[in-house]
């Protein structure tokens, strides 16, 4: 842990003056840059289809997660002291802010179609399994044997694995 997280740990930190301010930004924008990144490798390898390597981040993320929210209290708490010792830290945490929103709206998305896509192919694995077992033959009542033609349309599932 660095020590400008080892900042926004501590319990109820209260700023009063520049350097303080400075500190307690910069540590939560640290912390935020740090999540940024995990998500977006994260957004990545799904829309790749490498999901069980996605999901080895989800500790890390749930830990950077605790940390930026943890610091967004601590700003909340000494806002007025943050706007008088650093208003262009203040700006910058907010468009950085503004920027992780909109990642973690890619995210969602990627996220909502893999789900999507997921369970679309079950449906159609599902249903293709309950269809009869023997195909028409020539006639009304004629059937195939359960041999090759069992299946007509069965043959080698293929999955995209790329979104």
């Amino acid at each position: 842990m660095s020590m400008r997280a080892a900042t926004i740990l501590d319990e109820r930190p209260r700023v009063s003056g520049p350097a303080e301010a400075r500190a307690l930004i910069e540590a939560v924008l640290e912390a935020l840059g740090a999540l940024s990144h995990l998500v977006g490798e994260e957004t990545e390898l799904v829309r790749a289809g490498r999901l069980p390597e996605a999901m080895t981040r989800e500790a890390r993320k749930t830990e950077l997660a605790g940390i930026y929210m943890r610091g967004v209290e601590q700003v909340k708490l000494n806002a007025v002291a943050l706007a008088r010792f650093a208003p262009d830290l203040v700006r910058r945490l907010k468009d950085a802010h503004l920027s992780f929103q909109l990642l973690i709206e890619t995210n969602q998305l990627v996220l909502a179609t893999a789900r999507a896509v997921s369970e679309s192919i079950i449906r159609d694995l599902a249903a293709d399994a309950n269809k009869p077992m023997r195909a028409a033959g020539y006639g009304p009542a004629a059937s195939v044997g359960a041999g090759v033609y069992a299946r007509p349309n069965s043959g080698p599932l293929v999955v995209s694995k790329r979104l």
